[in-house]
């Protein structure tokens, strides 16, 4: 009998979550909206301008298209199952995250403020005005990350704290290059996560449906 290919639950990267959501949600509650895109967006140097502009691509789709067609080459994820996965736990938070954008229609920091001159912002990053919340990078990459530690081997699962961490950085990026706020990086984190969640439980059921072929 084969080993499962998933493990729904990984402490190296749900531990962190929630002290995140813990921590996030006092945030919120605590310091307002510019007090917090303040704290994030002014603390800049020349090389951090740099390493976020990189590091926020990691929540971009293609990105994460070229990491899950790169796992395809290992056998264990080469069937319907992951591939099925793969697009359930990716797309449907894009999907959602999207949605809620256009229902919301909520101003990014340059046009909530007037385009202040205190914004650090430079010429060569993308000038962003509308459709701030949530945070599609954010969700994108929580989604991605989340997803990629709970198909971590048993002796990899450690992995899940560098995920986790990487799937934080991309958060940050987003206040740091002034294109969203800490409530839209905070839920586009919570919705990457919970349905990426959600999809692997559900999936977990019909995995052997995938597999049987095989089997």
């Amino acid at each position: 009998m084969k080993h499962r290919l998933y493990t729904s639950y990984n402490p190296y990267f749900f531990v962190p979550f929630c002290i995140w959501l813990i921590t996030g949600g006092i945030a919120l509650i605590v310091a307002d909206k510019e007090t917090l895109f303040t704290f994030f967006n002014s603390h800049h140097t020349t090389w951090s301008d740099s390493l976020m502009f990189a590091i926020t691509e990691m929540g971009e789709a293609w990105f994460i298209t070229i990491v899950l067609l790169i796992l395809l080459g290992f056998s264990r994820f080469r069937n319907w199952w992951y591939f099925t996965l793969a697009i359930l736990a990716n797309v449907l938070p894009a999907l959602i995250t999207q949605g809620v954008k256009n229902a919301v229609g909520a101003p990014r920091p340059l046009k909530y403020f007037g385009e202040a001159t205190w914004i650090h912002t430079l010429p060569q990053w993308p000038r962003l005005l509308e459709h701030s919340f949530p945070s599609g990078h954010t969700c994108g990459a929580f989604a991605f990350y989340s997803l990629m530690s709970m198909l971590l081997a048993q002796k990899y699962r450690w992995w899940g704290l560098v995920f986790f961490i990487l799937a934080l950085m991309v958060g940050y990026s987003r206040m740091y290059l002034a294109a969203h706020f800490f409530e839209d990086v905070y839920v586009g984190s919570i919705i990457g996560t919970i349905v990426s969640l959600l999809a692997v439980l559900i999936l977990s059921k019909s995995e052997r449906f995938f597999l049987n072929a095989k089997d």
